[in-house]
């Protein structure tokens, strides 16, 4: 038929959409290799050793007169390298960039400028490799979404699509540096995004499986935590996780403040040039390292060891204060490197101390005490992320253990409860309203938060009957002057929209090969996404933006026949009746 020579502007849309998340996810599994490249090679020159939170109080190989005072200067040298490098270059790179991500999405329509990855990239290296106590999720995150918006810059996509490419960066990102796939859809729906659309679902879904694969492809297909396999042993543990859950939710959102209050107080506290803050700050930094070299990095060796069951209740204690104080610390100096980790890692403590205690108390009653560990990693998160999906299937990708699935949802949605009840804010919206930034304010002050299409559509052009000969049709387009027409068949059902450009083009073909030409409008009948009179206008918006000619009908949410037209100035006229022109986006 002649619709598949055709084609139509949409269904390109769409397979131009899965090219570029297909595109994008390869550049974020990529960057992700890079990247994780670079923290095993500064981690290495630095200390000496692979993961420096697994060798204890050893001395650096090539220095061995310092012993393990080593450690003082590392988080200086480090400094001296990523400080005046995110100083002149990128100053979006310092911190954890997450909220960084989480703004232009929102606000800035998703531009980010390309140079962030690659300063991102080093300076969160460098931050790590010297000893800084923060994760891999928030750079591997502000890479992969600046990729993708430079990628959309280059391709001057609407911002609608730019959005979605940078979560599909991020998704990319996350997907392959901890080779989560589905952590990486949901992290980027929840928080980057913080929408379910279908569309975008898709997108995140591609690029997320891309970089999956390019970073088994290089890592092996193993989860980035070797965890032991738990599971619960009787029903009236289903109460304890409950009270995990809660008390989790409170050392989650305890960690943001202490965050915050300790990056508040190095700001009253320097004086100096910013470019030279991190490497004043890394003595702090190095003394706290040298009592507790597990520390050291992200820590994921002695979080294994914990969940284990390696250390007894006080270290684990100390092990929790120790990782809020040094990830509060690497933050608030100027340090770039992400708070997932040391999120999950808290949440690890916190449930092992939880465990143990319980263990004590009534050893028959309550269990292994690392099943509460890896209960607690993702409810300290959701405490404080508030992203209960994402915490759910983090944990469940990287222990693949059903049977704990149950007392883990439960625990993570009371931790969740609790921070919001606790507290407005999360640990990334946070650091934007600190700038005076509310995101949610900004959606509801959004000239489209409430009005749907019903509101202001204009009158329903004459529907096309899907017989229609192409020269009628041809005839029909040409004064209605919208670029596209609906169909209808002979009980004025609604089939579709058929546009100028389809008809022309079909006309064309025909002078050459009347054998394949259509001969009526309802071979060329394409199907835009459904917008009906109840729909929001921010969502309309976006099927309008990708539909051919200048309109889409409005169709009745009952029926579905076509009650109204949609078009770009209708929208317009809403956007100048609020104001929005003396809002530039910046």
């Amino acid at each position: 038929m002649q619709r598949t020579r055709v084609g139509s502007r949409r269904s390109r849309a769409q397979w131009d959409l899965v090219v570029l998340a297909l595109i994008v996810g390869l550049g974020a599994g990529l960057g992700a290799i890079a990247f994780r490249w670079l923290i095993r090679t500064f981690t290495w020159l630095f200390s000496g050793h692979q993961d420096y939170a697994a060798a204890g109080r050893a001395a650096h190989p090539h220095l061995p007169w310092l012993g393990p005072w080593f450690v003082l200067l590392a988080p200086v040298a480090g400094g001296l390298l990523y400080g005046p490098l995110v100083q002149r270059f990128a100053e979006e790179a310092r911190g954890h960039g997450v909220p960084e991500v989480m703004y232009a999405v929102a606000l800035r329509g998703g531009r980010i400028a390309p140079r962030v990855s690659v300063v991102k990239a080093l300076a969160s290296a460098l931050c790590m490799g010297s000893g800084g106590s923060v994760g891999r999720e928030g750079p591997i995150v502000q890479i992969g979404s600046a990729l993708g918006s430079a990628l959309g810059g280059v391709l001057k996509v609407p911002e609608s699509r730019m959005r979605m490419l940078v979560a599909c960066g991020a998704a990319g990102g996350i997907a392959a540096t901890f080779n989560a796939p589905l952590a990486g859809v949901f992290f980027a729906m929840e928080l980057i995004l913080r929408d379910f659309a279908v569309e975008s679902f898709g997108a995140v879904v591609i690029s997320s499986v891309t970089a999956s694969v390019v970073g088994r492809a290089a890592f092996g297909d193993t989860a980035f935590l070797a965890l032991p396999a738990f599971h619960v042993d009787n029903l009236v543990q289903y109460l304890l996780f409950a009270v995990l859950g809660v008390a989790a939710g409170v050392v989650g959102l305890g960690f943001t403040r202490v965050l915050y209050l300790v990056e508040d107080a190095c700001d009253w506290a320097w004086r100096g040039p910013e470019w030279l803050r991190p490497a004043a700050g890394g003595l702090l930094l190095g003394g706290v390292l040298l009592a507790l070299p597990e520390m050291y990095g992200v820590g994921y060796p002695a979080l294994e060891n914990a969940v284990e069951g390696r250390y007894l209740i006080g270290f684990v204690l100390l092990l929790l204060v120790g990782k809020v104080l040094a990830t509060s610390l690497t933050i608030g100096i100027g340090g770039s490197g992400g708070v997932f980790a040391p999120s999950l890692f808290i949440g690890a403590m916190t449930g092992t101390a939880f465990g143990i205690l319980v263990h004590h108390l009534s050893p028959a009653m309550g269990g292994n005490a690392g099943a509460y560990g890896l209960v607690g990693m993702g409810a300290a998160f959701a405490g404080a992320a508030r992203a209960p999906i994402t915490a759910v299937v983090v944990l469940f990708e990287l222990t693949g253990e059903y049977s704990i699935i149950l007392p883990m949802m439960l625990a993570i949605v009371l931790a969740t409860l609790t921070s919001r009840a606790l507290s407005r804010d999360t640990i990334y919206t946070l650091k934007l309203r600190r700038r005076g930034i509310d995101l949610d304010q900004a959606h509801h002050d959004s000239p489209f938060a409430a009005v749907s299409a019903g509101h202001v559509m204009e009158p329903l052009p004459t529907p096309l009957p899907a017989d229609t000969p192409l020269p009628q049709a041809a005839d029909s387009l040409a004064l209605s002057g919208h670029g596209a027409l609906p169909v209808t068949d002979c009980e004025g059902r609604y089939h579709g929209v058929v546009t100028a450009r389809a008809v022309a083009e079909a006309l064309a073909v025909a002078r050459t090969d009347l054998s394949q030409s259509p001969v009526t409008v309802e071979d060329l009948t394409e199907v835009p996404q459904a917008v009906t009179d109840g729909t929001p206008l921010s969502a309309a918006l976006h099927a309008l933006v990708t539909a051919d000619g200048t309109g889409l009908p409005v169709l009745d949410h009952g029926s579905g026949k076509p009650v109204g037209w949609l078009t770009h100035q209708a929208v317009l006229g809403v956007t100048a009746t609020n104001g929005m022109w003396s809002r530039p986006i910046r």
